[in-house]
Parts: structure tokens; sequence; C-alpha cells
């Protein structure tokens, strides 16, 4: 079959520990397969927890990194500078069980490339990093690892007794291997601390698709949420852990000093547990804010049931919000920023580092904060929500630099290049 042919038909194997919700590798995954169907591919998945049609996946549910084989074997060599016999021999017979299953999924599928979904970039899951590397350097299979977050950039994996399985799979290093970061400084990171050269991708966001119209399902947000037509609802669209700084989005609302001021919180903290969300929770109440968690009101796509009611998704929160606040104090890349400039949603940023050298330079215009809500920030608050020119001005200004910096047509062509590199069609 010549390459052209062979092209048109490729089978891409998206592997990860889960493509389910609404978390950034997920996200960003189905991103990458929509693009790649443009093209007429087809993606197939892997995974410990899936949200994907049977005919087009296989779940593992040893393959999840919350399995409670893993949560141990994570709670061996995370915190401890050295590991035990049994641990190693567990680590083993789990990579061992995942790489036969990564064979049959390749087979089932007849996979022509894989794409590694953070599963070679942060420690997550060992196990199942190194049992796709053992796959990969075995069959010779192209392959490109998207990275999102590197476990050098996680306190939590600073001490570890697990430095030769992080050497070996957290990425690897092998010829049929391409890398794909979101970040410039990532980038930069990979080369300085392994020697890999790496492409950026930044996330991306399909700005073609027209802006969803408040109907009779979006209209009762409000309302069953606790909303008074009178109040501005200000949204922290992101899971609660200490990363977002959501703490400045509390900051932020007492200083406006009004009650119809209200902070809605559309995630739970997921996996890093209620600390946080406790501190936040008490802060706000210390200092008469009021402010909404309703992520048991949240699903990844809205529906109804006469029991329960109306479950939304995270677009309704979106189209009933007036303001959204993104104070992290990191990120990799940053999917509410692009989400609140398709949604057309006037934006507070606190100058996160990614923020200022990736994106930043695009001109975009925000609410912008340096670590702390000073007094300039409450009054640009104010001139946003209150005057409407202004706001309309700034957020088509915004949405016409998401189009032409983070569209789906930008995505495209890098995974062209990507694509290229494995079959001559260009360069790497």
């Amino acid at each position: 079959m010549a390459a052209d042919e062979l092209i048109k038909h490729l089978h891409f194997g998206f592997v990860s520990t889960r493509f389910s919700g609404t978390d950034g590798v997920s996200l960003e995954a189905r991103k990458w397969a929509e693009v790649l169907a443009r093209d007429g591919f087809e993606s197939f998945w892997f995974g410990g927890q899936l949200d994907h049609e049977s005919e087009q996946s296989m779940e593992v549910p040893e393959a999840f990194f919350e399995h409670p084989e893993n949560q141990w074997i994570n709670g061996q060599v995370f915190g401890h500078r050295s590991r035990t016999r049994e641990c190693t021999a567990r680590i083993q017979a789990e990579k061992s069980f995942l790489k036969d299953k990564l064979y049959e999924f390749i087979e089932a599928f007849n996979i022509d490339i894989i794409v590694a979904e953070n599963c070679l970039t942060i420690p997550m899951h060992i196990p199942l990093g190194l049992a796709l590397t053992e796959v990969l350097a075995e069959t010779c299979i192209p392959a490109v690892a998207h990275h999102h977050d590197f476990y050098w950039e996680r306190d939590r994996y600073a001490i570890n007794a697990a430095a030769d399985y992080l050497q070996m799979a957290f990425p690897p290093k092998l010829a049929n291997l391409r890398h794909a970061v979101i970040n410039t400084p990532a980038q930069e990171q990979l080369a300085h601390r392994t020697g890999i050269a790496a492409s950026v991708i930044p996330n991306v966001h399909d700005f073609n698709i027209a802006l969803p119209e408040m109907d009779g399902f979006s209209s009762t947000f409000r309302q069953d949420i606790g909303l008074s037509e009178k109040d501005i609802m200000i949204l922290q669209p992101t899971r609660i852990v200490s990363r977002k700084g959501i703490e400045h989005a509390i900051e932020l609302v007492r200083r406006l000093k009004d009650p119809k001021y209200i902070l809605v919180v559309s995630h739970d903290a997921g996996d890093e547990g209620p600390e946080y969300r406790e501190f936040l929770t008490d802060y706000a109440m210390s200092v008469g804010v009021d402010m909404r968690l309703i992520s048991r009101q949240m699903r990844p796509r809205r529906w109804e049931d006469e029991k329960n009611g109306k479950f939304y998704s995270l677009s309704d929160a979106y189209m009933n919000a007036d303001l959204v606040t993104y104070p992290s104090l990191y990120e990799g890349f940053g999917n509410a920023f692009l989400e609140a400039i398709y949604f057309k949603k006037p934006l507070l940023v606190n100058r996160y580092s990614i923020f200022i050298r990736d994106i930043e330079p695009r001109g975009f215009r925000t609410v912008e904060m340096d670590g702390y809500v000073k007094r300039s920030v409450v009054e640009e608050v104010r001139r946003v929500l209150e005057d409407k020119a202004y706001r309309e001005e700034i957020v088509e200004h915004n949405f016409a630099l998401g189009r032409k910096y983070y569209s789906y047509e930008v995505l495209e062509r890098r995974l062209r290049s990507l694509r290229d590199a494995f079959f001559g069609a260009g360069e790497f």
C-alpha cells in the first residue's frame, strides 16, 4: 500500500488512565480525536475509566489510577526513599498484566499510531507507563506522547522510591516516539532534563461552532442554584485544588462589597482531597462571601430526570455567568481561559507563568492580577461588569484572537506535522 493511501486509513489508539469527565487530559484528547476525524482517521480508546462507545474502546479497570492495587503502589513509592521487594514484584505483575491488555488493544483495533495521553508524563500509574514503554520498544509502532504536566512540576512526587521507573518511562526516549507539550517552559524543561525535543501544541477550542444560546433548559440554571435575577454571577469554572488560587476569587467578591455578587464554583476537589475545599468554605463564611459549590448539579452533559431534576453542563454555567475568575497560581496551559474566551465572558486572570510566556503576548484583554487582588483590579472588574459597551468590545477582541491562535485549525496543522514525521510527507 502506498504511503498516501496508508495515511488515509490510519487508526489512532489513545491510551491513558482515564478518558472520562471534564478533566483537561480527557477534554484535549477528545479534541485531538475530533480533529483527526476531519482527515478521515478513526480513534480508539484504552483506559481504566472510559465514557466512549464500547465498539471503539477497551476499558481495563486495573489501568485506572484509583484502582486499589495502583493506590497501594503509589502509597509505597511516593513520600518514601526506598521500596520493598514486594512492592517491586507487584509493580512488575501489574505491568505484565497491562502489557498483555495493550497488545490485545492494538491487535483488536489494528492500531497504527499510539497517542499516550499524559500516562508517560506524570507517574499516577507507574505500571501502565512501564507497560506502554515496553510495548512501544518491542513493536516500534509509531507513537506520540502528549504531555500535560510532568512529575517534576508536582511537589507530591519530589520524594519517591521510583527513580529507576521515572527515568525509564516518564517519559521514555525511543526512536519511534514523538513528544508534544502544551507550553514553552515544558518544552525547555524536557529538553534540559532528558535531552528530548518536543513540539509545542497548546490547548485549543473549536471557535467555529456557533455559540450556544440560552434555551428553556439553561434558563433555569440560576434559579436552581439559588440565584435571583438581580444577582451577579462570578464563575470559577475549575476543580477545587489549591493551585487554582480560589481564595483570590473570594477576596475579589469580598472587596466588591455588595451581596448581589455571588461566587459560583463549578467543580469539586476530585482526587486531591477535601482539605482545600474546607478551607475555602470556612474562609468565605468568615469574610461574608456568598460562595456556591454546585458540583453535585453539574455533569459532562446536561440531562434531567423526574426524581432529581436538572443536571447542567459546564456550558450552561458559562452562559449564565457575568464574569469568569481564573486566579490560578500555576497552570499547564488553561482550558478555562479558552472556554471563557469562546463564551465571550470577561475574565479575571492571575498572571501565572505560562500565561506570561505563551498567552499574554498574543494580546488578550483581561483583568490581570499579580498574586493578589489590589484596588485597581476591583475597579476594573466593576467597570467590566457595569459598562456594557466596554465589556462587549473586550470579549469580541478576545474571541477573534482565540480563533486565530487556539482554534482547531491550529491543532490540525500541528497534528499533520507529527503524522508526517512518521510517513515522510514532511518534517517533524
